[in-house]
This record gives structure tokens, sequence and C-alpha cells, in this order.
């Protein structure tokens, strides 16, 4: 009875663990292993793309005039508030003008004793009265007597500083009660037009002309899109689209790059002169172009290589070459092709040889970009099309 007491103890220890490691199966999949981890992919369709290139630039006034003292006098006001928009033709410092105001008195007086004296003289040279000497001297006092009054009237005229441009002013280089003009023009405050604002930069002329070179050989075609972007110092995209102004058409021989220049409209002042930024410039269209985002590839001494999700699910590494940019996203030269599922987040639990759960990349779901920044373009494939779209 002892022996079979302990074998029906046995066997009901053998049930207890039997049913364990069937409740546990369900919830931990086959086997009790975990389900396979979840990566974003995109799914790789070749389209038409822009290539782009990032450029490093300054932010610089449209216009910008210096005010400056014209006639030399005491500084007895100033008419205006420093950091505030005004327009051309405002007053903006007030110079004592009582000498100016005496030298045109004497000045028309001398101009009436001289036109007096001219037109006396005229009648009497006809009758020779007078020799014709005493008549043109007369005529010449009579034109410096001119030239005088309007000396005297500019003079005074000047002592009101007035703006030469519209624009935003800065501070005040001089307080009230300051000497100004004696011995040169004093500089007295700067207006700067903001609104477009000016943006040069420069490119490489042996990447211009590997361009042209592309162009020419038919392997790419010109950008027919003039408009540029700006990328700022933190990193977001400024809301507005600039404009290509100007190109030079020589290389500066210290730096072999050539100068080009751009606006962008500014009307809430947002942008300021001196700002460092980058220029994302359109160079070139590719028609059957493959690109991928700047997150799904890694960077190491062997090269570029992005991971890549086979039909099973396997992950493998694949070396790509790039062969630039298009805005946010790397354009393929190499390694990657139509149909291929390339990790864009969830590098970290997706190893080589281990099996995961592809699902496609929304870029809606990445973080919101800093206020004011433009959300990036779909990137997840060349055609502008993200990876659900192109799965279906």
């Amino acid at each position: 009875m002892k022996n079979v007491s302990a074998i029906l103890l046995l066997l009901g220890l053998a049930a207890c663990g039997d049913g364990s490691q069937k409740t546990a199966g369900p919830a931990g999949g086959p086997g009790g292993a975990p389900p396979p981890p979840e990566v974003d992919v995109v799914i790789i369709a070749p389209g038409t793309a822009t290539l782009t290139q990032d450029l490093p630039g300054r932010l610089l006034a449209a216009r910008s005039a210096q005010v400056r003292a014209r006639v030399e006098g005491v500084v007895e006001k100033r008419l205006f508030a420093e950091g505030s928009d005004v327009k051309a033709g405002t007053s903006l410092f007030r110079i004592d003008a009582r000498t100016y105001q005496a030298n045109l008195a004497a000045a028309d007086a001398d101009l009436a004793s001289a036109a007096a004296g001219f037109k006396r003289l005229k009648p009497l040279l006809e009758i020779k009265a007078v020799s014709q000497q005493e008549y043109d001297q007369a005529a010449a006092r009579f034109k410096q007597a001119e030239a005088a009054q309007a000396r005297a009237k500019l003079d005074l005229e000047n002592a009101q500083v007035l703006a030469p441009i519209s624009g935003r002013i800065g501070r005040a280089l001089v307080t009230e009660g300051a000497l100004v003009g004696k011995g040169d023009a004093t500089h007295l405050a700067t207006i700067e037009q903001l609104d477009p604002i000016r943006v040069e930069f420069t490119q490489s002329y042996s990447d211009l002309l590997r361009l042209q070179q592309a162009v020419k050989a038919g392997k790419q075609k010109q950008a027919r899109v003039a408009a540029v972007k700006l990328l700022l110092e933190d990193g977001s995209m400024y809301p507005e689209a600039g404009t290509l102004r100007f190109t030079d058409l020589a290389v500066d021989p210290g730096t072999g790059s050539v100068l080009l220049r751009a606006e962008f409209p500014n009307p809430r002042r947002e942008l300021l002169p001196g700002t460092f930024a980058r220029v994302r410039f359109p160079q070139a269209e590719l028609d059957a172009a493959i690109r991928i985002p700047q997150r799904a590839v890694t960077v190491s001494p062997l090269g570029q290589a992005v991971m890549v999700v086979d039909a099973e699910g396997k992950v493998s590494p694949r070396p790509i070459k790039t062969a630039g940019m298009a805005g946010p996203d790397f354009i393929i030269d190499s390694g990657l092709k139509a149909g291929d599922q390339v990790i864009v987040n969830g590098l970290q639990k997706a190893r080589p040889g281990s099996t995961v759960k592809p699902v496609p990349w929304d870029p809606a779901k990445v973080a919101a970009p800093p206020p004011g920044a433009v959300p990036p373009a779909p990137t997840s494939v060349a055609g502008g099309q993200p990876a659900a779209a192109a799965k279906n």
C-alpha cells in the first residue's frame, strides 16, 4: 500500500507540472518563446526625387543704410524709438540750426543786393552807359550769391537728419548734446530692411562642375525648381520658401567656391542679419531614385549600411552607397532595390539573424517639430509615398 500511495503522489505532481506548462504556452507563444519585436520599415519603390545640398550661409539685410550727420552741430533731440520701423524721409535727429538760419538770412540779403545791382546794370549796358566788364562782374556776383543761398538752404535742411530708406532702425550711436559732423560725417544710427531678408551662401565649384557633367551625360536633369529652403541654427526648417536671386560668374580663388544669393520673406522679423544658417539648395532631378530616411543608415569604419527584413522576417545587414541628399533623405546609389524592407525605427531590437515583425513606418508618429518648423516630407520611398501606400 505504501508503494501505491507513492506512485499516486508522483503522478499527481506530474499532472500539476503539465498543467502549468500548458497554461504558460499561449501567453508566451509556441514553446514559451516571446513574440518577435515590431520594427518600423519602409518599402523601397523608386521614384522621382530632387537632389539637394545643404550649404552654409549667412543672413544679411536686403538693404542697409548708415545715417550720418551732414553738418556740424550739437544734437538737440533724438526723434525716433530705437528698434522701431521708420519710413524714408522721417526726421531722426535735430541738430542745433541757429547758425545755419543766420547764414541763410545773410545769403538771402547778399542775393537780393546782387540781384538789384545786376538788374540795374542790364539796361545801362544796352545804352553803353557801363562797360561789358562791369556787367559781367555783376552777373558773376549774382550767380555766386545764388550758389551761397542754395548752400545755406541745404545746410539748414541737413540740420534735420532724415531716414534715407525705410526699414528697422537700430540703437542711436550718439546722445543728445553730442557734437557731430566736426571733421567727418558722424555715424548716428543704422537702418536695415529685413523683409525680405537676404542669404548669401557658397557652393564648391568642383561640385558645380560635377553636376554639370552629370546633366550633360544624361544621368541627371537640371532642377526646375528655383525655390530654396532655410535650416535654422536649432535644426528647424524656416516655414517660408526662398527664391534664388543671384549666382556669381567668378570663382573665389581663395576658397574655390561660387557665391550665391537668395531672398526669403520675413514678415514677422524672425530672421535677423548676422545669423548663420544652412540653405537647402536644389541641384538636380532624378527619375528613378531610391531614397531612405537618414535615420535608417548606420555608419561604421566599414562604410554605410542598413538593416533589411526578408520575407520570413529575418534581419540582415546590407552595405549601401549614397549619392547625395534629397531633402532630409539619402539618395541610394547601390545596395538596395525595389521591394526591400528597410528598418527605420527599432534598430536596437533588430540583431542580424533575429526574427522581427515589420510594420509600415508612419512619419506622422515622429515627434512633433519645434514651433515654426516644417514637418519633413514623407520620406519612406523615393516617390514621396509612405511605406503603407507602397505596401498596398
